[in-house]
């Protein structure tokens, strides 16, 4: 779909399931060379490494906890040493727990802030040598982030932190030639969502004028959209990939 993607250097966080997942392969299939990580072994992992094995190209799959800085330290340096330097960077990983706010922990709050907006600081941050003077960063977002959902104070907050920082990195690092855009999915048939009460399904289903919940592929093509000479003009963009709701 992307041809200009050939050859380039990628590293996708939280890449083994859901939407990283399938932007991963996206990435592969368009030709790129893909690191992924992922925060422990699993059979998804394992499939994983078994298909970008299949589409040829230098891929990596490997762990590093999106909670501990040094394991993402050990990310970006063995990045650096498998491929050479970076062109695109997706910080994708996150995780989600449902609290009221009454009975909100620091501990709860801590992990998620640390995951879904800290890690994608420390791993832009720690791309940049890699970077050099061009590149595309683009951060994962979510819908909660713009509208706010209950019960998820910590992830929303986290969300809407990712609008901030993709502003303004898109101005600081854009005279570098670095571009920075968000893309924000709405609900999506994931990991998360297969668990879903059929009737939280059903009210998300008529809320949205699609008429359906999105899929992991239709969201990694608008970040491989984001990733390619394509959008060379974007810069400090918020897609929003939710069906229109």
């Amino acid at each position: 779909m992307f041809a200009d993607l050939a050859g380039k250097r990628a590293l996708v966080t939280g890449g083994t399931r859901g939407i990283g997942r399938a932007t991963a392969l996206g990435l592969a299939r368009a030709g790129a060379h893909v690191v992924v990580s992922h925060s422990q072994e699993s059979e998804a992992a394992d499939s994983l490494r078994r298909e970008l094995k299949e589409t040829g190209g230098n891929h990596l799959v490997m762990i590093a906890d999106a909670k501990d800085p040094a394991a993402l330290a050990a990310l970006l340096e063995a990045t650096g040493t498998h491929l050479g330097g970076l062109d695109i960077v997706v910080n994708n990983v996150g995780t989600i727990n449902h609290v009221p706010y009454d009975q909100l922990s620091f501990e709860d709050w801590s992990s998620v802030l640390m995951t879904n907006l800290t890690a994608t600081h420390l791993v832009t941050q720690g791309a940049l040598p890699l970077l050099g003077d061009s590149g595309s960063v683009i951060n994962v977002g979510s819908g909660a982030g713009v509208v706010g959902v209950p019960n998820r104070a910590h992830y929303t907050a986290a969300k809407t932190g990712l609008i901030g920082l993709t502003r303004s990195l898109c101005k600081e690092l854009g005279a570098k030639g670095i571009r920075v855009n968000l893309v924000t999915p709405g609900v999506t048939e994931t990991d998360h969502a297969a668990g879903m009460p059929d009737g939280v399904r059903a009210m998300y289903t008529t809320r949205i004028p699609l008429g359906r919940l999105g899929n992991p592929e239709e969201i990694a093509n608008v970040v491989l959209f984001l990733a390619s000479d394509v959008s060379s003009y974007v810069n400090g963009a918020n897609f929003a990939a939710d069906g229109g709701i």
